[in-house]
């Protein structure tokens, strides 16, 4: 019994897809079973690392997503449009679907998976998150005895790497993403990496997989890394931290009601985690939950390698169900989504953690005590306040607090921008 599938896209990881799949020695003995049936690209005159048969290249890409012989569509587009669109299709058509675009699934993952659910087909998406670490299905599976409190993890390997690179070489973050983009871990425009828009998506779906329920792509709070210098990575290497961009989904009960935390923002990480040590483009994820406790997975977080991997382990869940049920209708609950309700998202002015702020002040009396009353006025207790050195005509002062709520702490650094002692407040940063 032979299965085929539709590739759309035929850029780095469509290739990497294609040599697996071209290349079954030595793997698993279904990949024996797949073949390639039609592959959509944009030009059909582009040179090619792999030599298809032209009668599998076609520009039509529709086409592919309609074709009767075809059994699985592996959507590698990226983008919004036309990938939702050609998905939709594709279920319409009574295909099942291997994604690895997080983007579509985070904002329209739940019209997708209605249709998918009315139709009776798959919508598999291991390579959406975490390229090749498979974190998906043990969600959905592994762990699915467990009740997860949180996820967290480093989920963009290009700011874990100018992250990185800034650590390490005292570099600051315009220099670092002009070498990451030379080295092509960077896009031309990186707006969706250095902004925290991508890892945002990322945690969107592990959130809705990890606590049952849908999660709107809005409601995650985002803030990237644009505004992390060298100066504060130096400060919190002083201090025993480093630097990570975190996405961070974690379960509180407030008034008998459970609440999210949704969050993606860089953040001081104790040197002792096991988020910490994760450099480079490497991605890590750790889950917690009852009875379980910890588990991190790690690994490269993108690359056509780690990314193919993820998608042809999707295709072949995909063709052993197929195998061994024939082309029924009722969906495995372990793999498909059934979610009805959306979780509810705390608010950020809500939520409860440390807090790590730099103060560039004027040299006048008793600064450090002004500091201290105003945070005091506002209930927010301080760990430590450490004046750090001179910039200039001016005092460099570090304060970590202890956990505060939000809404708070942003009120105390409202009445303290007020103070005629501080000249200015070059960095706010979070602390796990």
């Amino acid at each position: 019994m032979t299965f085929k599938i539709g590739l759309l896209g035929f850029g780095v990881v469509g290739t990497g897809t294609a040599k697996i799949l071209l290349d079954p020695f030595g793997r698993h003995p279904v990949l024996k079973e797949i073949t390639i049936g039609r592959v959509g690209v944009r030009s059909l005159d582009k040179p090619r690392e792999i030599e298809l048969s032209p009668q599998l290249l076609t520009t039509d890409l529709e086409s592919i997503v309609t074709d009767p012989e075809i059994d699985i569509i592996v959507e590698l587009l990226g983008g919004l449009e036309p990938a939702r669109s050609l998905i939709l299709k594709a279920i319409a058509s009574g295909k099942h679907v291997v994604t690895a675009n997080k983007a579509v699934i985070a904002r329209f993952g739940d019209e997708i998976y209605a249709k998918a659910n009315e139709k009776g087909v798959y919508v598999l998406l291991e390579a959406a998150v975490g390229g090749g670490i498979p974190v998906i299905k043990p969600l959905k599976q592994s762990l699915g005895a467990n009740r997860i409190s949180s996820i967290m993890g480093i989920v963009n390997g290009t700011t874990n790497y100018i992250l990185t690179e800034m650590s390490q070489k005292g570099a600051d973050f315009s220099e670092v993403l002009a070498k990451a983009q030379e080295l092509g871990y960077a896009e031309a425009d990186p707006t969706a990496d250095v902004d925290g828009f991508d890892a945002a998506d990322k945690i969107a779906i592990l959130a809705s997989l990890g606590f049952g329920g849908r999660v709107k792509r809005e409601d995650v709070y985002c803030e990237g890394i644009r505004q992390v210098s060298a100066v504060d990575i130096a400060y919190a290497d002083r201090l025993g931290f480093v630097i990570k961009l975190l996405a961070i989904a974690k379960d509180t009960v407030k008034e008998d009601s459970d609440t999210l935390e949704l969050r993606v923002h860089p953040t001081l990480v104790p040197k002792t985690h096991p988020l910490a040590n994760a450099n480079g483009v490497y991605n890590a994820i750790l889950v917690e939950g009852e009875p379980l406790g910890q588990v991190m997975f790690y690994g490269p977080g993108a690359g056509s390698g780690p990314t193919a991997s993820a998608v042809v382990s999707d295709v072949m869940n995909i063709v052993g169900i197929l195998k061994s049920s024939g082309k029924t209708k009722e969906l495995d609950p372990l793999l498909s989504c059934i979610h009805q309700h959306y979780c509810q998202i705390a608010p950020m002015e809500d939520l409860s953690t440390r807090f790590y702020a730099r103060f560039l002040c004027r040299d006048v009396p008793g600064v450090i005590g002004h500091l201290g009353m105003a945070f005091g006025d506002h209930g927010v207790s301080l760990e430590s306040v450490v004046q750090i050195g001179i910039r200039g005509d001016l005092a460099e002062i570090v304060v970590v607090t202890h956990d505060v709520r939000e809404g708070n702490f942003r009120n105390a650094l409202a009445a303290i921008e007020s103070l005629e002692a501080i000249d200015s407040i070059p960095s706010i940063l979070r602390v796990l």
